[in-house]
């Protein structure tokens, strides 16, 4: 049920409405390195898959949990072979990453070899290494509202490629927004209570 594109996105209006210059420069393939925090399920790795969806960029996703220096020079090397293909580097978890592995990222970024996409739910002044935060436009997204959610939901039970509605399940109103409540801003949450 992930969004495909930016106008299918629930929530974070702030950034993400049509008329917002985070849209227009994604639309215009014009953005830098972007690092995204906020709580689980409102949308972090969505926003960044939907931006990889939309760039002209090579994109390489890496877990920052399961990947290595190793993994990580590797990718680097790669986008420095083919700097045509405009790399774009999706780091789940980037809090994950050690000091050196985030140095590591530095000269890159920099030069413009690769543009960075960080998600993470916690606090980057915390636990991205300032060069790195200096280098990258700093993003929150905040938890999803109920309504928000509901709408989500609805979504869920119509959809007959992506969601449920091949199933042709009937849910009242007031149970999705039941469900959006207990799911306290986690879009996550919400969709597998449903």
């Amino acid at each position: 049920m992930r969004p495909t594109k930016l106008t299918e996105m629930v929530g974070q209006q702030s950034l993400l409405s049509p008329h917002s210059f985070l849209f227009r420069l994604i639309q215009n393939d014009q953005f830098g390195s972007l690092i995204f925090y906020g709580p689980p399920g409102c949308g972090k790795t969505t926003l960044a898959e939907v931006i990889a969806a939309e760039t002209q960029s090579t994109v390489v996703r890496v877990n920052a949990v399961l990947s290595g220096t190793p993994e990580l020079r590797e990718i680097l090397a790669e986008a420095r072979r083919h700097p045509e293909a405009k790399t774009l580097l999706i780091v789940d978890e980037i809090h994950r990453f050690n000091k050196a592995q985030q140095d590591l990222l530095l000269p890159d970024v920099e030069a413009g070899v690769i543009r960075l996409i960080g998600c993470t739910t916690h606090n980057p002044g915390l636990y991205v290494i300032p060069a790195l935060l200096s280098r990258s436009h700093l993003l929150r997204l905040e938890p999803l509202q109920v309504s928000e959610i509901a709408q989500f939901l609805r979504r869920a039970l119509e959809d007959e490629s992506r969601g449920l509605g091949s199933l042709r399940i009937k849910v009242s109103d007031s149970i999705l927004t039941q469900i959006a409540e207990m799911s306290s801003g986690d879009c996550r949450r919400a969709l597998n209570c449903l």
